[in-house]
Order: structure tokens, then sequence, then C-alpha cells
């Protein structure tokens, strides 16, 4: 469990589960500590209805290395398996 001072997780039981079915550490926070942990229903488009920029931009932002040398569904498959 990760430690609770700054790295505190706002839905632990969602974190659990994520961990539980094998998600990383990094990964079940992430998803744990969305704004909108634990709702169902979320509004973003479907990867391979974005453009290869978005998806570049990102697998840039959640930390994916080597996506500049990726093409679009490299891309799209890094970011539903990290």
């Amino acid at each position: 469990m990760p430690e609770k001072d700054n790295n505190r997780i706002k839905n632990e039981k969602q974190y659990e589960a994520l961990r539980e079915q094998g998600a990383s550490k990094e990964k079940a926070a992430r998803i744990a500590n969305a704004p909108n942990a634990g709702k169902k229903g979320g509004k973003a488009s479907k990867y391979e209805d974005r453009t290869k920029e978005e998806l570049v931009e990102k697998a840039r932002e959640i930390g994916i290395e080597g996506y500049s040398k990726m093409n679009k569904n490299q891309l799209i498959d890094a970011l539903r398996n990290h």
C-alpha cells in the first residue's frame, strides 16, 4: 500500500481492486485518484477517434517511453497497457 503522507489514495477500494487485477501501483493510484474515481460513464473519446498527435501528447503526459517512434496503433496499445 502506498505511504500515507503526500501519496494519498482517494478511492482505496478501487485502488485495491485494481492491484488485485494486476495493475501496477502507479496505474492503480492514477486511476483511483482521478477526479471522478469510481464513477462510470467517462466522456473521453476512444483512442481510435483521436489523432496521432493527441495520442503522443497523452503518452508524454503519463510517461510512456519511446512514444515518438510509435505508430498510432502502437500508441493505442501502449496507452491501454500502461
